[in-house]
């Protein structure tokens, strides 16, 4: 099992303005453990295989990633953000199972 230290992306819609929403993109360090760590290839329609990741991230939550388990949408690992596909809470820990690369609003894209 290895070490995991990296951003956990949180992303909300908020009415900024009457029925105006947009995205607010929150990142906050955690450390934690990598559980599993496994990867694998789909072939589909497109003309090049899709990476996609079996890992779970563990990491030791604080009370603002257990108010908003509901709104983490990315990991970053290796460089990479992931999309999070399901979070589980183990208190004092959430289990976060990554999947494919995110390409979802970040805080650097709003």
């Amino acid at each position: 099992m290895g070490k995991y230290y990296g951003i956990v992306g949180y992303v909300e819609d908020v009415e900024t303005r009457k029925s105006i929403w947009e995205s607010k993109v929150t990142e906050r360090e955690y450390y934690g453990d990598i559980i599993k760590n496994n990867r694998r290839l789909e072939t589909g329609d497109s003309v090049n295989d899709t990476l996609k990741l079996n890992n779970i991230v563990s990491i030791v939550s604080d009370p603002y990633a257990l108010e908003h388990v509901f709104a983490i949408r990315y990991v970053e690992w290796m460089g990479v953000l992931w999309k999070v596909e399901n979070a589980e809470i183990q208190s004092p820990r959430i289990l976060l199972s990554i999947g494919g690369v995110y390409h979802g609003p970040t805080a650097k894209t709003g």
